[in-house]
């Protein structure tokens, strides 16, 4: 398996479910923060992230924010979401990935890592040994670096079978 290839895109978070979780054997999740469960550089409450957080964490599952967001972004979130998590965390560096990991208090073969970008998210949660879950990205409001590496995604996912457009 390539390193770029996640095991399963969806189009939002709200696709992953409780069943969905337990027909991959998947009991925690790492959780990017920008296009992933907030838009890129919002601060407006989602009530829908946050009630479906909610609902996984009542299930049992372990959730854990691993963004590459300021600090200060990540904290707010943190606290809004109501658990764990860090900014600044240097995806997709193997290390990143394992003190998360470490936080859950769950091997990397029961986690999922959840996010937008290939060169971050897959790449790291691959590196670890994590199932990896690309999601559509929310919004296109992104850092110039990042609509770059947008097009680099969509050839890497078009070679992959995936013709997933923006």
């Amino acid at each position: 398996m390539s390193l770029l290839r996640p095991r399963d895109l969806i189009d939002h978070i709200r696709d992953i479910t409780p069943e969905f979780l337990a027909a991959r054997g998947l009991r925690g999740l790492l959780l990017d923060l920008d296009n992933t469960l907030i838009p890129y550089g919002s601060y407006e409450e989602r009530a829908d992230v946050m009630g479906w957080a909610a609902d996984l964490r009542r299930g049992g599952i372990r959730l854990y924010l691993l963004s590459n967001a300021t600090g200060q972004r990540a904290r707010f979130w943190v606290e809004k979401l109501g658990f764990e998590g860090v900014g600044m965390a240097g995806k997709p560096n193997p290390r990143a990935f394992r003190r998360a990991l470490g936080a859950l208090g769950l091997p990397a073969w029961q986690v999922g890592m959840v996010g937008d970008q290939l060169f971050t998210d897959v790449l790291g949660g691959n590196l670890s040994g994590m199932h990896t879950i690309l999601v559509r990205p929310l919004a296109v409001n992104a850092l110039p670096h990042t609509r770059v590496t947008r097009r680099l995604e969509r050839a890497v996912l078009k070679r992959y079978g995936h013709d997933w457009k923006p």
